[in-house]
C-alpha cells in the first residue's frame, strides 16, 4: 500500500491529517500507564485498567496487524458561547464525535480494501478502545504529546480528534515519528488547570473538571465544584492556554456546526428542561453520554467563582 495514496484518500473523505505507523509492541507505555492507575488517578474509570495487553499490542486487537493508520479531524471553532450560560468544551457543540468519526474511518478502509484487492483486516477505533491514540498519532508523525497529555500538531494545534485503523496491511513505506517536542519550557496548560489537576505529561483525574462533569457518577468534591465556575461539561482551559492553538482554523465538519439551543441556554433552562426536550435537541450530542439527570446535577448548585 501506498502512503501517498492513503493520504489523498483521506483528504478527500475530510480528514485533515494523516499517517500511519507500523504495528510494535507499547512497553514503555503500558509501564506508565500502570504507574499512572497504581497512583489512582484512573479516578473511576475502571475499565483504564482493563485490557492492558491490548493496548501494549495492537495484534491483539486485529489479528496480523502490520500498521496502524491515524487520522486528525479539526474541530476547532472560534464562536464562544453567550455570556452568563453554562459552558461545555469545544468538542461538544455540535454532532457526536465518535458517530462522524467512525463513518469516516468506515469509508477510508473500503478504499483500502478496494486498493490492496483483497479482503482486508482492519478495525476502526475512536477513542472508545483499549488503544494508545495519542502515542500511535505521534509514531504516525501528526504531532506530539505536550505536557497536557494531548497531542499538539504543529498546525492544527490541539483542538483535534484523532481516529485510528488498526489492519493487517503493509506499506511501502511509513510516516517519520514525530521525536521533537516543541512544548519547550513552556508550562502555560499545567498553569492554567483550574484543579490543579495537570502535572507534566500526567492528568489526575480525581481533580479533572472534564472528568468530574461527564464520567463521575456521584457526587462532584467540594475541591472541584469550587473551582469549575461556569463548565458544566468538559473544560477547554488547558488548550486555550497553550500558545500552539493560537493557529487554530476554523473546522470544515459540517455536522461540528454549534447547537444553537446550547450555544444560548442559561441554567434555569436547564434545570427546567425535560427528558423529551432533551432527547430532541440534543439527539446525537456528546451531551446524551452523561445524559439530562447528570447534567442537572452539575448545576444543581450556584457556581463557586
Amino acid at each position: 500500500m501506498n502512503l501517498i495514496n492513503l493520504s489523498v484518500a483521506a483528504r478527500r473523505l475530510g480528514f485533515d491529517a494523516c499517517g500511519v505507523a507500523p504495528v510494535d509492541v507499547l512497553t514503555g507505555e503500558k509501564e506508565a500507564l500502570l504507574r499512572w492507575i497504581e497512583k489512582g488517578f484512573h479516578a473511576g474509570m475502571g475499565y483504564m485498567a482493563r485490557n492492558v495487553e491490548k493496548r501494549e499490542n495492537p495484534a491483539l486487537l486485529v489479528e496480523g496487524a502490520r500498521s496502524v493508520i491515524v487520522t486528525l479531524t479539526n474541530y476547532y471553532t472560534p464562536r464562544q458561547q453567550e455570556k452568563s450560560v453554562p459552558v461545555v468544551a469545544r468538542y461538544a457543540y455540535g454532532k457526536d464525535y465518535h458517530i462522524v468519526l467512525k463513518e469516516r474511518l468506515f469509508r477510508l478502509l473500503a478504499f483500502l480494501k478496494e486498493m490492496s484487492g483483497r479482503d482486508v483486516r482492519g478495525r476502526c477505533f475512536v477513542d472508545s478502545a483499549p488503544v494508545f491514540e495519542h502515542e500511535w498519532a505521534r509514531r504516525a508523525g501528526l504531532g506530539w504529546i505536550g505536557r497536557n497529555t494531548l497531542l499538539v500538531n504543529p498546525r492544527l494545534g490541539s483542538y483535534c480528534f484523532i481516529g485510528v485503523i488498526i489492519s493487517d496491511l503493509e506499506f511501502s513505506s511509513y510516516s517519520q515519528p514525530e521525536e521533537r517536542d516543541f512544548c519547550g519550557t513552556c508550562r502555560r496548560c499545567v498553569e492554567a488547570c483550574p484543579t490543579g489537576a495537570l502535572s507534566p505529561h500526567e492528568v489526575n483525574a480525581n481533580l479533572c473538571i472534564s472528568y468530574n462533569t461527564i464520567e463521575q457518577k456521584g457526587e462532584i468534591p467540594l475541591a472541584v465544584k469550587e473551582k469549575m465556575g461556569q463548565r458544566f461539561f468538559g473544560c477547554d482551559a488547558c488548550q486555550e492556554a497553550c500558545p500552539w492553538n493560537g493557529k487554530a482554523v476554523l473546522h470544515h465538519v459540517g455536522e461540528f456546526q454549534p447547537n444553537e439551543w446550547l450555544m444560548r441556554m442559561n441554567r434555569e433552562d436547564w434545570l427546567e428542561l425535560d427528558e423529551a426536550t432533551f432527547e430532541t435537541r440534543f439527539k446525537d450530542s456528546p451531551l446524551s453520554r452523561p445524559g439530562l439527570e447528570q447534567i442537572k446535577r452539575n448545576l444543581s448548585q450556584p457556581p463557586l467563582l
